[in-house]
């Protein structure tokens, strides 16, 4: 898997660049709201610190070859708007996870679903991927939307998978395979 420098990826509207700290503030605004946290596996930010200190695990956890964590940026304006990549890199098995968010002033405007695009792509043809996985609550219909959008297939509710805001809940898993690419 490829893992040298920091790729840069485009599609007709965006920039997949690296997370810089500069980006904490753009950061703090979206995960600082509670529509952004509410079936993700982090509490709402209370601080920009906490922007900066997130930055600074997808750098330390990409030099680890564990992660991978694109900004996304319109190309008009260098504004991170969202991240997306992949973690939980298992490279014997050429598996990782998708991730995923965006400020809420761009949802419903298909932006995730041409950065989705765009990073498997990466993934399969670069990295050599062999399968991509999503885990996402089934309460969290645009994540399951954008992610069939994209070619996942969901393979089933794994019950009180995680822990999250004081009590258990369900995970969905949806994958793609490197063979199913459209």
């Amino acid at each position: 898997m490829a893992f040298i420098d920091f790729p840069l990826l485009e599609t007709d509207r965006l920039l997949l660049r690296e997370i810089r700290l500069s980006d904490a503030p753009n950061m703090y605004s979206y995960f600082s709201k509670e529509e952004v946290t509410k079936y993700y596996n982090l509490e709402s930010f209370t601080s920009e610190k906490q922007a900066e200190d997130l930055i600074h695990r997808f750098h330390q956890r990409y030099s680890e070859r564990k992660q991978i964590r694109w900004g996304i940026t319109l190309k008009e304006k260098d504004q991170l708007i969202g991240t997306c990549g992949f973690h939980a890199v298992e490279e014997k098995h050429r598996k990782v996870e998708i991730g995923y968010e965006l400020h809420p002033d761009f949802w419903r405007q298909g932006i995730m679903t041409e950065v989705i695009e765009a990073i498997i792509q990466y993934g399969f043809n670069h990295m050599q991927l062999n399968r991509i996985e999503a885990f996402y609550d089934p309460r969290n219909e645009s994540s399951r939307r954008v992610l069939e959008k994209n070619g996942f297939e969901v393979e089933g509710v794994l019950k009180k998978r995680y822990f999250e805001n004081g009590k258990f809940v369900d995970a969905a898993i949806s994958a793609i395979l490197n063979e199913n690419l459209r």
